[in-house]
């Protein structure tokens, strides 16, 4: 195996990114529990700090759960959530620090948070939010779309879904097949000169 590998090849290029698109029409083919562990399986391998993993996921796909989220979502999220396959509400853990002597055995990271909110918060959103764009990526490579969003109301989401436990929501994620008939034209996207330097 060579060390410096070339790309991975066009197609699973075009699949993760360049012809990738957010979905909001939905064909009404399931999701099974297997490709939600496949796509978890594949986005827990993303880098975290001191592998500190804060990403926690709710799937939601129930009649009775998508009632539930239902009054969270922001009017032009609603038919569009309502239709698809799956809904991951991504999320962090406020507690991710008590897995890190096991997540991360080699050292005592436990101290670095204990009693400091304000760094459990910043590396918990911060890491998390990473994890949940793997996320995409996870699920775009496993054969599924993806339709994220971030309106809705999280205050809502935390209490119908997360009561009782130290997650908080982020954002949500659609997931199935996409209906490529409910796909607009693909916004224009900056070129490198426009929003890069080189130092």
């Amino acid at each position: 195996m060579a060390l410096h590998p070339e790309s991975i090849d066009a197609a699973a290029l075009d699949r993760i990114f360049r012809t990738a698109r957010t979905h909001n029409a939905w064909l009404p083919t399931p999701v099974p529990d297997a490709k939600l562990r496949e796509i978890y399986d594949l986005c827990k391998m993303a880098p975290t700090s001191a592998n500190c993993q804060p990403l926690r996921i709710v799937f939601v796909r129930s009649a009775e759960a998508r009632e539930k989220l239902k009054p969270a979502l922001s009017p032009g999220n609603v038919d569009k959530t309502m239709a698809a396959p799956a809904t991951a509400i991504l999320c962090h853990d406020l507690a991710f620090f008590e897995q890190l002597p096991r997540l991360f055995p080699h050292t005592d990271a436990r101290s670095w948070f204990a009693g400091k909110p304000q760094h459990i918060e910043t590396t918990a959103f911060r890491n998390g939010s990473m994890q949940g764009a793997y996320f995409i990526l996870a699920a775009r490579a496993a054969g599924l779309d993806c339709g994220p969003m971030s309106g809705f109301d999280n205050a809502k989401v935390d209490a119908a879904f997360l009561g009782g436990t130290t997650w908080r929501s982020n954002f949500l994620c659609n997931l199935g097949y996409g209906d490529p008939s409910g796909l607009r034209p693909r916004s224009p996207r900056p070129s490198f000169e426009e929003f890069c330097r080189i130092a």
